[in-house]
């Protein structure tokens, strides 16, 4: 599990580890079942608090992306496939309003837009 904090950042730290981590869950890069750093180890990894790891973990089990076991620590939870699509698409909708914004702000027009779309879409 590879957590980078950006002392930069607007976000919160808790925020910052819980979205990473809700991130890699979702690529498959933390599969169901699979056991996370306990808290006191990310917090000393990441040479932060425990409580803001704890936050961060309180966060993503309320969110439905970890399991929490007493006595053994916390795992990724099973995830819905289907739910973790439409998180995918709010996000790419989040993204594609960003660029229609700066589309408008430049003039564009839609079929221009469309047409850098399809060519972001099919790599060339």
């Amino acid at each position: 599990m590879n957590i980078i904090i950006s002392n930069s950042s607007g976000k919160p730290i808790y925020e910052q580890i819980a979205d990473q981590i809700k991130e890699q869950i979702m690529a498959g890069a933390l599969p169901a079942g699979e056991a996370l750093p306990s808290m006191r180890l990310l917090a000393r990894e990441l040479r932060i608090s425990v409580i803001t790891t704890k936050r961060a973990y309180e966060e993503l089990e309320r969110d439905g992306f970890l399991e929490n076991v007493p006595g053994k620590g916390c795992f990724v939870a099973p995830q819905n496939r289907e739910l973790l699509r439409e998180a995918r698409l709010r996000k790419v909708e989040e993204y594609l309003s960003l660029a229609v914004s700066e589309a408008r702000r430049g003039a564009f027009s839609l079929e221009e837009l469309h047409e850098i779309l399809d060519l972001l879409y099919k790599g060339e």
